[in-house]
């Protein structure tokens, strides 16, 4: 099967399928330089957050892309997303024109309502307001209907081309999809050999929703994250040490990265790696030169674990599981 190297949004938006995910840290200098090795090495497609607190940095970096003539505004697809703060009909175009306040832009290709979960926002700091015990304080049940009609009023005012969601389950889909009058454009959510979700993946794509992975390669790093957080580490897939993939990766000649990478293209599931490595930044983006036949799709397909294998289950926001839009729910 072979692979776009685009996907189709609504209103003519194409979407590159392999993009750069960037996160949370505090060390500008390191931001900036790993986004500029990813413009070099190619990437167009830019995935980040209001609460990856990283804006400001990529808004910089692009600026003096688009200042020298190296790239113009339409030829990179930006991604954002309404924080958990901002998951309240209220505060949606408050975020909405923040984001493109830090990234001086003047719209977004994609924005995102990051977590179905709300929590409450102060003011006085701008950050989540917390409890007693210092942790975040949800909202009560979210508003799915008011907060999509603000995200498509986002859309009308010039804001975002397309808009979409992220860490949603198939009911939640569902619900948006009763009330929306502009269908969501994307989904994005953990998504990677371990954990291939393929009911909700198919659910999406018989509706005319794109998927978007993120942790495509299961996270290696994510224990650094837990440290810094102060959180105590887990155990994590060792996708890229898997025997399966290992002997795939040597019979076309490619790193176990980019092999699963390919598989989930192969899929129509554009992907987002994180890395902070410009030799695995060009590793990455290198996986339009080949094509897993239909033998390896199936090893790789048989290699799914379900939930046993997800990296990011939001434990780290404790107390929020018990809400009833905690989208993991069984």
């Amino acid at each position: 099967m072979s692979a776009k190297i685009f996907l189709d949004l609504p209103g003519s938006v194409k979407m590159p399928v392999l993009g750069f995910g960037t996160w949370q840290s505090g060390d500008e200098k390191e931001s900036k330089a790993v986004l500029n090795a990813a413009l070099e090495a190619g990437y167009r497609h830019i995935d980040t957050a209001y609460a990856y607190n990283n804006e400001k940095f990529i808004g910089d970096v692009l600026k003096e892309w688009f200042a020298s003539g190296k790239l113009k505004r339409e030829d990179v697809f930006i991604t954002t997303k309404l924080p958990m703060y901002g998951v309240h009909p209220d505060r949606v175009e408050f975020f909405m024109k923040k984001s493109l306040q830090n990234l001086q832009l003047d719209y977004v290709d994609l924005y995102l309502v990051h977590f179905p979960v709300g929590v409450k926002y102060d003011e006085s700091t701008g950050r989540p307001a917390l409890n007693e015990k210092n942790r975040w304080i949800a909202e009560g049940k979210t508003d799915h209907e008011g907060i999509w009609k603000k995200m498509e009023e986002q859309v009308k005012a010039g804001r975002t081309k397309t808009i979409g969601l992220s860490n949603y389950n198939i009911s939640q889909i569902e619900t948006v999809l009763k009330h929306a009058t502009i269908k969501p454009a994307n989904l994005q959510v953990e998504l990677h050999v371990y954990l291939q979700q393929r009911q909700l993946v198919d659910f999406c794509h018989k509706n005319g929703i794109t998927v978007v992975a993120f942790s495509p390669l299961g996270s290696p790093g994510y224990n650094k994250f837990l440290k810094q957080m102060g959180r105590n580490e887990k155990q994590l897939p060792d996708i890229l040490g898997d025997p399966v993939v290992a002997k795939i990766s040597k019979k076309y000649l490619k790193t176990p990265a980019q092999i699963v990478l390919r598989f989930l293209i192969q899929q129509g599931i554009s992907c987002i790696p994180k890395t902070i490595s410009e030799k695995r930044l060009k590793e990455n983006i290198a996986v339009f030169d080949f094509a897993l036949d239909d033998g390896d799709i199936k090893e790789l397909l048989n290699l799914d674990i379900g939930e046993e294998a997800r990296v990011r289950d939001f434990s780290i926001f404790e107390g929020l599981d018990e809400h009833p839009d905690f989208p993991l729910k069984t």
